[in-house]
């Protein structure tokens, strides 16, 4: 393996921290709803942030996978927005901060760059890793979202729902820093946030409040999401009417809320929902038709566009 210092830069004079929580929230691998990316937007509009690390995004993406947005101005080309890959330390208001990694999940270098990142973690003396992902599952849009949990030990995931099962999935970089980060005796808490499978494709402000919640929730850092939940309420009110207008919608919504409340998990905060597997593949694949159907007004995206 080639030196993992040599992926990024770190920025002089970075403050000395005591036991910082680590946030990592990449892209590339499965967001449902974008609630990875939202918590993540909302985080950086919010509070007070500063640049950290630096990796270099040139060894780790491949551009013709995901192609950066460049301009064109009618007679040349004005601008590139490159990917970025950075570590950032965010402030709360009372002073506390937590390290955040943000950016596109690398395609290349895996290994490289777990070690890097474990490697920046022991220099700036972080503390537990909290790693945020969301994903498509049977759970309805009028109830609230909820997370699973999986640690590198058992201590601590009280409080939190787990899936007891065994399965293989595609590999993804966060999947394999919590695997490196367990081997070598880290703590590790990865949450997946639920979001409506019919929905996945649109964006899902509620996911992302309850990621942002279980920040809070597992590090001790004051993080609102008012605003998140303004957002939720609104796209509630819009997914609500177009339910109203079929027949065939509602009956899936009804069936979703009843498999949800015979779960016993209504009412549980962080853990709502975090029983359910995605297996209400024809009930998801029927609404998820009908919501296609749908002829948002324009200047609208209607759910699932």
């Amino acid at each position: 393996m080639l030196d993992p210092a040599a992926l990024y830069r770190l920025e002089p004079d970075v403050p000395r921290l005591v036991e910082p929580p680590l946030v990592v929230a990449l892209s590339g691998f499965v967001d449902a709803g974008a609630a990875v990316r939202q918590a993540v937007d909302h985080l950086l509009a919010t509070r007070r942030h500063e640049l950290v690390a630096t990796f270099d995004v040139d060894q780790l993406h491949d551009y013709r996978a995901r192609r950066p947005p460049m301009t064109f101005t009618g007679t040349t080309w004005s601008s590139y927005e490159p990917p970025q890959l950075r570590l950032l330390r965010v402030l709360d208001e009372d002073g506390s901060s937590f390290l955040l990694l943000t950016g596109p999940e690398p395609d290349v270098q895996w290994e490289r760059f777990s070690a890097a990142v474990w490697q920046l973690a022991d220099r700036l003396g972080a503390g537990l890793t909290v790693v945020l992902n969301a994903a498509p599952t049977a759970v309805p849009h009028t109830r609230p979202s909820g997370v699973t949990a999986s640690a590198s030990r058992p201590e601590l995931l009280e409080g939190y729902r787990t899936w007891e099962v065994e399965a293989q999935v595609p590999g993804h970089v966060t999947a394999l820093l919590h695997l490196r980060g367990a081997e070598t005796g880290r703590d590790v808490l990865s949450v997946l946030a639920h979001v409506p499978h019919y929905l996945a494709g649109n964006d899902y402000p509620d996911a992302a409040a309850v990621l942002l919640r279980t920040i809070s929730g597992a590090t001790g850092v004051d993080l609102p999401v008012g605003d998140l939940l303004e957002q939720a309420a609104a796209t509630r009110v819009e997914v609500d009417k177009q339910v109203a207008e079929s027949p065939e919608a509602q009956a899936v919504v009804t069936a979703l809320e009843e498999q949800y409340d015979a779960s016993g998990d209504a009412g549980r905060g962080t853990s709502a929902g975090s029983a359910y597997l995605p297996t209400a593949d024809e009930l998801g694949a029927e609404f998820e038709r009908f919501l296609a159907g749908q002829d948002p007004q324009e200047g609208e995206p209607g759910p699932g566009r």
